[in-house]
């Protein structure tokens, strides 16, 4: 493993902002970046509303992908990286996130600090989680522990030779590249630290039911494709998350049924439910919205194992999955 000197600073730091019609959002994304590092790289993949042209204006370099090809988050991250050149350090960040003033100095401290750490990641927190339920879900979902971690989501800070050892991101995945390119990260023998400071505010921008729904049912393809990609590693990544979800949403409902045609009693079990979301709420009870928390927590499984079921199923016929969007 080759390690990098201690000494940083933002003028080797290269920043890659991927997106697709986020407008106002890509605007504070370019400008809470720009005063903070040495370049900026905007990957477009098929806007239509002006995103790239406006991102030239901000003095972003602009890489807009071939969308003839299968588009995914993973390509268009590549992609960035392509072009990063010999950048010491590579910051991520969706184009729907803007990226806190002091976050870059921050981090770059840390990864001063270890040479063997190759990512930091900070908190992530959502723009407007007053604006509904699934953006004050997203909030929770970002609020992970401090301390070594096992994988970030798509805003960190990366060693570029860390990157480069690995091949980058896999871009055959339309989800979950991330936590999967952070397991070959830490097979490589190099550290992930999940910083206690203010990292990124995103801007989910979740008002419907079916929108969330959505985006659940793309985090259960991710933990299917990747737990069965690794199914035989000793990490057992995210094998408890997919079978989590095919417990909930498909056995004990089977279970039920099944048993309901031979008693009626059976149907008993469907208790099993809010006893679920009443234990789940229990867990936090200072957490003032622990039962909006619960109650999707469950509800979630549902399009999870949809996601899960699709991603086999078109495993076992040979097809490629396509894109799921929430947005």
């Amino acid at each position: 493993m080759e390690h990098l000197g201690a000494a940083v600073s933002p003028q080797g730091v290269v920043a890659i902002a991927i997106g697709r019609n986020e407008g106002e959002r890509l605007v504070r994304c370019l400008r809470s970046l720009l005063p903070q590092v040495d370049r900026v790289i905007y990957v477009d993949s098929g806007s239509t509303d002006g995103s790239a042209e406006r991102a030239a204006e901000l003095g972003a370099e602009i890489v807009r992908l071939d969308m003839s090809l299968p588009f995914t988050a993973a390509r268009a991250r590549n992609a960035g990286l392509n072009r990063a050149g010999d950048a010491e350090f590579v910051q991520f960040v969706d184009g729907d996130c803007e990226v806190d003033g002091e976050w870059i100095a921050t981090a770059l401290a840390a990864l001063s600090a270890n040479e063997n750490l190759a990512i930091v990641a900070g908190r992530r927190r959502e723009l407007h989680p007053e604006s509904s339920i699934y953006n004050r879900l997203c909030d929770a979902e970002w609020d992970t522990p401090i301390g070594p971690a096992q994988a970030v989501g798509g805003d960190m800070l990366a060693r570029h030779v860390a990157l480069r050892e690995i091949g980058g991101f896999d871009p055959t995945l339309i989800a979950g590249e991330e936590p999967e390119m952070c397991l070959r990260i830490a097979r490589a023998g190099w550290g992930i630290h999940r910083l206690d400071a203010p990292m990124t505010l995103h801007d989910a921008a979740m008002t419907r039911f079916g929108q969330w729904a959505q985006r659940s049912r793309r985090a259960g393809h991710a933990f299917a494709e990747v737990s069965w990609r690794y199914r035989d590693g000793p990490e057992g990544f995210w094998r408890r998350e997919t079978l989590r979800s095919v417990f909930w949403a498909v056995l004990l409902p089977l279970v039920i049924l099944l048993g309901a045609m031979m008693t009626p009693w059976s149907w008993a079990l469907l208790l099993i439910y809010p006893a679920q979301v009443i234990r789940l709420a229990m867990r936090d009870p200072d957490d003032t919205d622990r039962w909006s928390h619960a109650l999707y927590s469950l509800l979630g499984k549902f399009p999870e194992a949809r996601g899960v079921i699709e991603f086999h199923l078109r495993r076992l016929i040979g097809r490629r999955s396509g894109l799921i969007e929430y947005k």
